[in-house]
């Protein structure tokens, strides 16, 4: 039996559709999967079970990389295609059965939607497989001595969901302090790729003898198994931040112009702050505008992020 589910370009779209396809795999323990994602996504997939092929597929004019796609799988015949990017490439590939999914304006999270889109019995979580040698590279990043390792993602894909660096800092300075709820942490700083100017002001502000600055210089396997050993993550609303919740670790999400009631961190460890703004009060404010890179995140004050974090961990010990 062969499968082809087809994911997202980007990290944490990819990364809510992992509870999809990992329910695929417990009910089809014996299927061979092939899974299609964006050059960006390929870390989260790369360790899942019974994986035949995982297919790059970079962007391309007048939709080539479709094209592409149906020329390496046009003489496979899948049992089912799922299709999350709503292409209807299904349709033009040899499989008993297809599902597509078209998108939806549903204000339900998005892992609740994917999991009523193939009418799952239960809600199906996000996870994250990670290689042996992932893991093995995380455990040399630091030593396991015993201190809280606090993790921070500064950056995002867009510069209006972007909480500024500095107050990352000061954040970080405070639950970290001795009379914080991670005395003395360990600090340690994520980042993709071209994301270092991103990261800078936060990385600014932290105590140098404490914080490791790991912004562009590990790859996304990695990211993960060492996001696995830290003991709180909080970051914007980004790939990074939903990495952090599949793999269990107390994430809290910074959320302004973005919903959060729709692409939260998913968990019982997590949480979201927003804005002292809705959603709606934002993207419908005269002048705003979706294509500027100005940061939209500035009313969420360092106190509202500080006792949303504190209730996490207070929540996550129990």
């Amino acid at each position: 039996m062969r499968i082809l589910f087809i994911s997202a370009n980007r990290v944490g779209d990819a990364v809510l559709s992992t509870g999809l396809l990992n329910a695929l795999y417990e009910q089809f323990p014996k299927a061979r999967f092939t899974v299609a994602c964006g050059p960006s996504a390929v870390g989260v997939f790369e360790a899942m079970p019974n994986l035949d092929r995982l297919i790059v597929m970079e962007k391309k004019p007048w939709a080539g990389h479709w094209w592409e796609l149906w020329k390496k799988l046009a003489l496979t015949r899948f049992w089912l295609i799922v299709d999350l990017r709503g292409s209807g490439i299904g349709q033009f590939l040899l499989a008993r059965r297809r599902r597509s999914f078209s998108g939806s304006g549903s204000r339900m999270h998005k892992v609740i939607v994917l999991s009523n889109f193939l009418k799952l019995k239960h809600i199906a979580a996000p996870r994250l497989w990670l290689k042996s040698e992932a893991e093995k590279a995380a455990a040399k990043l630091w030593p396991e001595d015993g201190r809280p390792v606090l993790a921070l993602g500064p950056t995002a894909n867009w510069g209006g969901k972007i909480w500024p660096g500095e107050r990352f800092a000061e954040l970080a300075q405070r639950l970290t302090a001795k009379d914080g709820v991670l005395p003395d942490a360990r600090i340690v700083v994520f980042g993709g790729p071209n994301e270092e100017a991103l990261a800078a002001p936060a990385l600014a502000g932290l105590p140098a003898d404490r914080t490791l600055d790991f912004v562009g210089k590990l790859d996304l396997q990695t990211i993960g198994a060492a996001l696995k050993r830290c003991s709180m993550y909080v970051g914007n609303d980004s790939g990074l931040m939903h990495l952090s919740a599949a793999v269990g670790t107390p994430t809290l999400g910074l959320f302004g112009p973005s919903r959060d009631e729709v692409y939260g961190p998913w968990g019982e460890k997590t949480a979201a702050v927003r804005t002292d703004r809705r959603f709606h009060e934002i993207v419908d404010a005269p002048g705003y505008d979706h294509r500027s890179q100005e940061s939209r995140m500035l009313d969420l004050s360092v106190d509202k992020a500080q006792r949303a974090a504190e209730e996490l961990w207070k929540n996550a010990q129990d």
